[in-house]
Order: structure tokens, then sequence, then C-alpha cells
């Protein structure tokens, strides 16, 4: 299956958080107040108002609480806003 976003929406992929310190504590996922990052997989169009300003492959931190989380092929994605984008991680 094939998820094309729609208007100012950006289909992503969470990147898994560490869950264990390196001294080999475990951490809850509820517990982690790590920034949430994620690689982009597709892009709507966007719209007059809102531009999409990030393109495929490239990786974003995003609002905790953004986004619709959708299931494609047994893996996790999210539907972001444009807007929900807070940054770009350039490497």
């Amino acid at each position: 299956m094939k998820i094309r976003p729609l208007a100012d929406r950006v289909l992503v992929k969470p990147e898994k958080a560490e869950s264990k310190t390196a001294g080999g504590i475990i951490i809850p996922e509820a517990a982690q107040e790590k920034t949430q990052t994620a690689t982009v997989e597709a892009v709507g169009p966007g719209t007059d108002e809102d531009k999409i300003t990030v393109k495929v492959g490239e990786h974003i931190m995003y609002d905790k609480y953004a986004g619709t989380a959708v299931k494609i092929n047994n893996e996790d994605f999210l539907i972001l806003k444009n807007s929900d984008i807070i940054a770009v991680i350039e490497k």
C-alpha cells in the first residue's frame, strides 16, 4: 500500500528513541523526554498559504503529540502537518 499525503501534510517514519542509558539502565518509553525525530517518506503538494518546506529523505524534528499515527505494512508512520515540523536535522 502506498500513501500520498494531501495539501500541507507530510508522511514520516518516526525514529526510535534510545531506551537505554550509557550505564545500561532501561528507560520506559513513557518516561523519555527525547526530541521526536523522523525521516520524511512522502510530502503533499502544499497549498497557497502553506508551502511544503521539507523533502523526501530529510530527517526532521516534530512536536511530541503532533500528527496522526498510521500503520502501513505493519510499520508505524505519522502524517504531520507541515507546520508541526519544527526543524530539519542536517548531518
